[in-house]
């Protein structure tokens, strides 16, 4: 099947509503878009275990990036095409610029098991931290914050706090240090302003991915949209032909890129709209 264009959505925050769900509009707009037929795919941080609590075997999606492009699903068949992983001795590299820095620490497991982790804590006080690692406990274990890492992994996510008690920047910190490791920046999705470091193989990120799917699938990039919300969507819209971030993006994705509404209010079916117009002009 020939796909005319494909239409990229961050998940949390841009698709998925406060309550988990998707508004009846944005249903409908992902519908019709595959009967168009537009390549139809979801790019989320969240793990492919995560993604699947809040995404029903018959969402109507094509793809789905997970791990913030770790792995690919092809969601029609629900096939495991892409994953990548850190080999333990880039996990010892991240595991030991981290802990320079005295910051607080999970690595997950490979693909497709990446949502179990072993937590390293510093000892100070990290309220986000502690709170993911509670949201997680069926699949957390703490481990010493002196222990090495046995094997290889996902991904090294650290968590900086929001009270400005961790070393200023440390994504800006890691980057260079890292190199070339994918190193990026996510605003935590539980209390909306700690800041979350996600340490990936080097090539991982969601523009990759997406990239990735339209040579599979043999999409003109010139004819791809994508929406997003976050400091982890940002090489996703810089790839994008079109791009729209969501109203309740940081001030500064806003000032950088075209926006549409909030993202309660059906904001892809407001994207989607806006490059249909934009094709037809």
């Amino acid at each position: 099947q020939k796909f005319r264009g494909m239409v990229v959505s961050d998940l949390d925050g841009t698709l998925l509503r406060r309550d988990r769900s998707v508004s009846p509009e944005d249903l409908r707009t992902l519908m019709e878009l595959g009967s168009d037929p537009v390549l139809r795919v979801i790019a989320t941080g969240r793990s492919l275990y995560s993604a699947r609590a809040v995404l029903a075997d018959g969402f109507p999606i094509d793809y789905l990036i997970f791990s913030s492009g770790a792995g690919i699903v092809d969601w029609r068949s629900k096939t495991l095409v892409k994953a990548h992983a850190l080999s333990a001795d880039e996990v010892g590299r991240a595991m030991s610029a981290l802990r320079a820095l005295s910051a607080d620490f999970m690595v997950h497991r490979p693909i497709p098991d990446n949502h179990y982790f072993l937590f390293y804590h510093s000892g100070r006080a990290n309220p986000d931290f502690a709170r993911r690692c509670e949201i997680y406990r069926d699949f957390a274990s703490p481990a010493r914050y002196e222990d090495d890492y046995p094997g290889d992994a996902c991904e090294v996510l650290a968590v900086e706090p929001s009270d400005g008690s961790s070393a200023a920047g440390l994504h800006d910190l890691l980057a260079k240090p890292l190199s070339p490791l994918a190193v990026i920046r996510a605003t935590s999705p539980i209390d909306g302003a700690s800041t979350w470091v996600e340490i990936f193989p080097a090539g991982v990120s969601k523009g990759r991915a997406a990239e990735w799917i339209v040579r599979a699938e043999g999409v003109d990039p010139h004819e791809v949209l994508a929406l997003g919300n976050d400091y982890n969507d940002v090489d996703l819209l810089d790839w994008a032909a079109v791009r729209f971030v969501v109203a309740n993006a940081p001030e500064a994705l806003r000032a950088r890129y075209p926006s549409v509404g909030h993202y309660e209010a059906s904001a892809l079916t407001e994207a989607v709209n806006a490059w249909r117009r934009g094709k037809k002009s």
